[in-house]
């Protein structure tokens, strides 16, 4: 495949993962402070199949989207508003997520073990930008932040890593024709 062709499919690739992880942010379970969605589902999942390049290229259009004003942040909203908003540590943390995910998954795509604890790892660094940018806009306590925006979403999350492992798994060889390897 000539390397204009390949640039161009990974460049449409991103395009289809920065409107999956807008279309899985709008699969919510509402909760007082932070709902439970599934973007770090697409995140990851963007991470796995596209590596750390083009995967943080989906999560980094999809931000800037939602900046713009675009409704692809949770509920259908966008804007700077909600970008630096009491969720946006969260949606700047599936940047980095996206990326750790994408580096590692390039190594351990073959063990669904290590690639499941590259995903920990991603989803704890989202977890740290979401959670310092909260206590900071809310000027609450680590506890009082960890109670509302990280204990709720351990379980669904390491349940999301599990189906991003199995699914990808199941994806990677029809998409290696199209997106040969980086």
């Amino acid at each position: 495949m000539a390397e204009k062709s390949q640039k161009i499919y990974y460049l449409c690739a991103c395009a289809v993962f920065a409107a999956l992880i807008a279309v899985c942010s709008q699969i919510q379970i509402p909760l007082p402070m932070v709902p439970i969605n599934l973007a770090l589902f697409a995140v990851n999942l963007a991470g796995v199949l596209l590596g750390a390049k083009y995967g943080t290229l989906s999560a980094i259009v999809y931000v800037l989207l939602g900046l713009v004003g675009v409704p692809v942040f949770n509920g259908f909203s966008g804007g700077a508003g909600v970008l630096f908003g009491k969720t946006g540590g969260y949606i700047i943390g599936y940047i980095f997520a996206a990326l750790i995910t994408g580096l590692f998954a390039k190594r351990f795509k073959e063990s669904p073990v290590k690639l499941y604890l590259a995903m920990t790892l991603a989803t704890l660094t989202c977890y740290a930008f979401g959670t310092v940018w909260f206590m900071v806009i809310n000027n609450s306590g680590l506890w009082v932040t960890l109670t509302y925006c990280v204990f709720p979403f351990i379980p669904g999350d390491l349940i999301k890593m599990l189906a991003v492992v199995l699914i990808s798994r199941k994806l990677m060889k029809p998409l290696a024709k199209f997106l040969p390897k980086q």
